[in-house]
């Protein structure tokens, strides 16, 4: 399944500061590159898409461009802030093009009559190459920016590898994916490969706080780092002290606690719990969780273990036509029986 999409404005306004202060070193490496494609590998929640957009528009930003970054009032950038700059194509799935406000909930449903894709589409991608075949309509060139790569399917993909491989004179392409094992190794080759870093702790931590998130430095921790997740949990109503209660609810059964929760954050938080108590069991440090929270645990960990499999099972197949609060009842009630097992 493709990453989550990333909710935060991604353009650069006429004050030129980065839609995030922690791509400045990855948008100078990109900008660097001199090739034709660029794959950017990133984990989610890390600001791929942020990047890809920035670094597009410092392309066909028709002003002082340092290091990738646009000046941000050239006639080009505000073509981009309004997203109508003619030679700049987006190519994302339905469910992100939606939560970065690049499409309407009409556009995406096809009036209603379908569910927003998490794929980039057969038809999507044909258009996208005919419109790289036209001419330019400014001097800069076109760009091609694909997020996901992952979103694209078999014969997404497919359609793509000619035009990677020789694309039309001025026509550049940027990819993005957390997996490159995940894309087709034809997709793969054709590209520049550019990793980037994660952003640092206390960095993040200071964004966080200007988001007005409180007490980051715990959403950070229950998101393995990432900032963008952090925000995406803080916006949703889970704080702190929330994420903190889920191992004592655990141990209770209470399944009130994921109530109203999305199935896939339900799993991810289970699963990052069931990661913790294994660690605690093994006298390691616990990674997404603070260690006063976890009950205490003894004993073999053949239960959690069996768990922690149940988990990953459900977890494949997550886009199932579940009945949720049947199976995640299922999944606390044998957390809590694997945990009674482990208890002093």
């Amino acid at each position: 399944m493709p990453p989550p999409a990333e909710p935060l404005g991604t353009r650069v306004g006429p004050d030129g500061a980065l839609p995030l202060p922690w791509l400045a070193p990855g948008l100078a490496a990109a900008d660097a590159q001199r090739g034709h494609a660029l794959l950017i590998v990133a984990a989610p929640g890390d600001g791929a898409f942020a990047l890809l957009h920035t670094l597009a528009q410092g392309w066909l930003c028709e002003g002082p461009s340092v290091n990738g970054r646009p000046c941000g009032h050239c006639a080009a950038c505000h073509l981009v802030q309004a997203g109508t700059h003619p030679d700049l194509s987006l190519l994302l799935p339905g469910v992100q093009a939606l939560a970065h406000g690049l499409a309407s909930e009409e556009q995406v449903t096809n009036g209603g009559k379908r569910k927003p894709s998490k794929w980039i589409l057969i038809d999507e991608v044909r258009s996208t190459l005919a419109w790289v075949a036209t001419t330019r309509s400014r001097e800069r060139g076109k760009v091609v920016v694909v997020h996901p790569a992952e979103a694209l399917q078999g014969p997404s993909a497919n359609a793509l590898l000619k035009a990677l491989e020789e694309p039309p004179p001025g026509v550049r392409w940027l990819l993005s994916c957390s997996d490159p094992e995940r894309l087709l190794p034809t997709v793969r080759s054709r590209c520049q490969r550019l990793v980037l870093p994660s952003p640092d702790r206390a960095g993040a931590i200071a964004w966080l706080q200007g988001q007005g998130v409180t007490d980051p430095g715990a959403l950070l921790d229950a998101c393995a780092g990432r900032p963008l997740d952090a925000l995406i949990l803080h916006g949703d109503g889970v704080d702190a002290r929330a994420w903190a209660a889920l191992p004592s609810a655990l141990a209770r059964g209470q399944v009130a606690a994921w109530s109203g929760w999305p199935l896939a954050r339900t799993i991810d938080a289970l699963q990052k719990l069931c990661h913790d108590l294994l660690l605690q069991a093994a006298g390691a440090a616990p990674r997404y969780f603070p260690p006063a929270a976890l009950p205490a645990v003894q004993g073999g960990v053949g239960p959690l273990l069996a768990w922690a499999d149940e988990l990953r099972r459900v977890a494949r197949q997550v886009e199932h036509p579940w009945n949720e609060p049947l199976l995640v009842e299922a999944l606390v009630g044998k957390g809590r029986d694997a945990l009674a097992t482990l208890k002093p």
